[in-house]
């Protein structure tokens, strides 16, 4: 795994934890927080992945 990739699923993490606390405590603002972040997340994911996926067929 690259830091992307760990940084991604961290971000993932951080969001579902805002989301679900958004959601016990009625706050759509810290929800919808929540929701970008794992957006963000998965996006950092998917490019660490890509750049993992490149360094594999350079062997």
């Amino acid at each position: 795994m690259n830091r992307d990739q760990v940084k991604g699923v961290a971000q993932q993490v951080k969001g579902k934890v805002n989301e679900v606390v958004g959601k016990v405590t009625g706050n759509r603002t810290q929800q919808l927080k929540g929701d970008l972040q794992q957006a963000t997340g998965t996006a950092r994911k998917a490019f660490g992945d890509g750049k993992e996926k490149i360094r594999r067929m350079g062997r």
